[in-house]
């Protein structure tokens, strides 16, 4: 008996849509790294993209434990001296909430060029609507 191993030629790709509505931030998007890798599926093959396209809706309406809202910062570095600047939970989900699903996600996938390559299959919206109606996308629930 031979192992099967996954090619670019029979890797079949669906479309999922969560609603991360009430959801806790890093189950969540530990559950879509999954599926962004392919793991929920038989044919997973660590070294090849088979993972599925993920659509994550109402991102403004995450939810965290404890005190995470004040006391997690996000960090970004302008390349000049004394160029950090720190943006907690609370004012990142204000402005920009997609960036924190993003961002969290990211870190779950394999470093390197192949998890760039999972993460673009990534779309995060801050509202309910999205573009991909077209792709027909399975909610997914977890």
């Amino acid at each position: 008996m031979k192992t099967f191993m996954a090619s670019p030629a029979t890797i079949e790709r669906k479309w999922y849509v969560v609603d991360a509505t009430d959801m806790t931030l890093g189950r969540m998007a530990s559950e879509v790294a999954k599926v962004l890798r392919g793991k929920n599926k038989p044919t997973f093959t660590p070294f090849i993209d088979t993972g599925d396209y993920v659509i994550v809706v109402n991102a403004e309406k995450i939810s965290v434990t404890g005190k995470k809202l004040d006391q997690k910062t996000y960090f970004r570095h302008s390349d000049y001296v004394g160029g950090v600047s720190e943006v907690t939970l609370r004012e990142k989900l204000a402005t920009k909430p997609e960036e924190v699903i993003e961002h969290a996600v990211k870190g779950m996938l394999p470093k390197g060029p192949l998890g760039r390559q999972m993460l673009k299959k990534l779309f995060v919206y801050a509202g309910p609507d999205h573009k991909h109606e077209a792709q027909k996308p399975e909610v997914l629930t977890f």
